[in-house]
């Protein structure tokens, strides 16, 4: 699991973002719009979690989690360590998760 430490870089706003290994991409570009698009499917999860049973917000809080390594990976350029997070189990985890709610849908 992703452990944030600060949440602000205090590098202002030149139109670039930093990754895990300092190097600075503009933020227009694929990287930083993929773990935007990430960061959005979080805090909806978030809302969601507000309105949820027990074992729906524990599903949707392993979903989150799942979601911060995601972003994590994707603000970490290719070679740089650590190496991807997220793995075949997790994604299997959600298939699963995501037949099962269907599964009671008419």
């Amino acid at each position: 699991m992703v452990k944030l430490n600060k949440i602000y870089t205090r590098t202002g706003d030149g139109g670039d973002t930093s990754l895990v290994d300092g190097s600075r991409v503009a933020k227009h570009s694929r990287r930083p719009s993929a773990f935007g698009e990430v960061d959005e499917a979080t805090s909806v999860i978030g809302l969601a979690r507000l309105n949820t049973s027990d074992a729906a917000d524990e599903m949707l809080g392993r979903i989150q989690n799942d979601l911060f390594d995601l972003g994590a990976d994707l603000a970490t350029p290719d070679g740089v360590s650590p190496a991807v997070r997220i793995t075949g189990e997790q994604g299997t985890r959600l298939e699963t998760e995501i037949d099962d709610m269907n599964s009671s849908l008419e």
